[in-house]
């Protein structure tokens, strides 16, 4: 049983949280803006190398004495800024003008968008690996059999109060409503009074936020590359459909569910050894998806289906 808790369920809990945290912003933006962002994955790895950029001026220039979690924990807020300005200004410069468009165009700007943003990665900060989080930790005992390293605890802690804001914020506050309004009909939030144009900007600051969030947490988790955001686009589409599109609690379950089955199937169910090979594990959201767009296409949570 502790085998299957420290090596299986953990690292499948930590990694449904990052797929989590991504896919509200895939999510949110399907349902109000109508289509699926393919720059959402290199949202995530700009917001990481922002945070990695401030830690090192933080270390090296500043001269800064404090544990990196506290570093980090200090610092995202700041990358988050970052991501947001940045996604911001490719709205207005990309997404805005094609925004009456048929959905098709926005879908192929995106796509594009992800291809530039990534190469302007690779430019400015390089292809090299890197870390945020250097060092070995040794891992925290519970119950003299539960081993989980502290970076780990911190990833599930920070994931669980994103999500606690975030449902905050769509139930009490007046944008939040306002979110939810826009989602179920565009035309009914306009001729309520609704500044839709205000609500596509909160849209793409609550997932440029949270998928700088994600990637950070990815980073630590393992180490930073211009391919991170990519390689976790499926997994984060998958878990958006299975929850339901245009669902941002959906989400959040999806999220967890591809997370922990990704790492489960790997789990020697039967006999001896793997159920699944490991090296196949993006598979299992691939099989999820295909799943529940042919059994159920508007997910566990009834979402949208255009």
């Amino acid at each position: 049983m502790s085998e299957f808790i420290n090596f299986y369920f953990i690292p499948g809990l930590i990694l449904g949280s990052i797929y989590a945290l991504g896919a509200i912003g895939i999510t949110l933006t399907f349902g109000i803006l109508r289509f699926a962002n393919f720059a959402h994955g290199e949202t995530m790895t700009l917001g990481v190398y922002f945070t990695w950029t401030l830690i090192q001026f933080c270390l090296h220039t500043l001269g800064l004495e404090m544990s990196n979690w506290f570093i980090i924990l200090i610092l995202m807020p700041i990358s988050m800024l970052f991501c947001v300005v940045v996604v911001l200004a490719l709205d207005r410069g990309f997404y805005k003008p094609l925004r009456e468009s048929p959905t098709i165009m926005l879908v192929i700007a995106s796509f594009g968008l992800m291809l530039m943003v990534r190469s302007a990665i690779q430019f400015f900060w390089g292809p090299q690996l890197k870390t945020v989080l250097p060092g070995i930790q040794l891992p925290m005992v519970f119950f003299d059999t539960i081993r989980i390293a502290p970076k780990h605890i911190w990833i599930i802690l920070s994931a669980i109060v994103l999500i606690a804001l975030i449902h905050y914020v769509l139930t009490y506050t007046k944008i939040g409503k306002a979110m939810r309004a826009m989602s179920d009909s565009q035309e009914l939030a306009r001729l309520t009074g609704i500044n839709t144009e205000r609500v596509v900007q909160a849209t793409w600051v609550m997932g440029a936020a949270l998928a700088c969030a994600a990637g950070v947490f990815l980073a630590v988790d393992t180490q930073v590359e211009t391919m991170m955001g990519f390689s976790l686009l499926l997994p984060m589409f998958a878990a958006a459909i299975l929850g339901g599109v245009g669902r941002p609690y959906g989400a959040m379950a999806g999220g967890l569910i591809i997370g922990l089955a990704e790492e489960l199937s790997s789990y020697h169910w039967i006999g001896d050894g793997a159920l699944l090979n490991p090296g196949y594990k993006q598979g299992i959201a691939f099989t999820v998806m295909i799943i529940m767009l042919l059994w159920r296409p508007s997910g566990l949570f009834k979402g949208k289906v255009f």
